[in-house]
């Protein structure tokens, strides 16, 4: 069980929808404010401002607020759980290789027979 799952869930969630990830990119470097983000779509306004209170629901953006207008930030925080979750899923494919190459190399594997058609 991994320490912080449900807000790695939330983060797979949030990121499975390709606009949101599109969405995430756009303010990654930078605070936008909403109407800029909606202008970077062919989509209705009420569509982005959905996407973005998922985002913000995820952790992964925060909002600010300025008289009428709301903007947007990536928070480098909320994607650290996520990061944490793949990179413990890297480091033990890498280790599961490692240990393939090291067996086959002392002799501890059968080598691959090639497919009879």
């Amino acid at each position: 069980m991994f320490e912080d799952e449900p807000a790695v869930d939330d983060a797979l969630r949030a990121l499975a929808e390709p606009r949101r990830r599109a969405i995430l990119r756009l303010v990654a470097s930078d605070e936008l404010a909403a109407g800029e983000i909606a202008a970077a779509f062919d989509v209705t306004r009420t569509a982005i401002s959905q996407h973005l209170t998922v985002l913000k629901d995820a952790g992964l953006v925060s909002e600010r607020r300025a008289g009428t207008r709301r903007f947007y930030r990536a928070r480098p925080e909320g994607l650290a759980g996520l990061r944490e979750f793949l990179d413990s899923m890297w480091s033990d494919a890498l280790d599961v290789g490692r240990r393939l190459v090291e067996a086959e190399r002392a002799g501890d594997l059968p080598e691959a027979s090639p497919d009879v058609a």
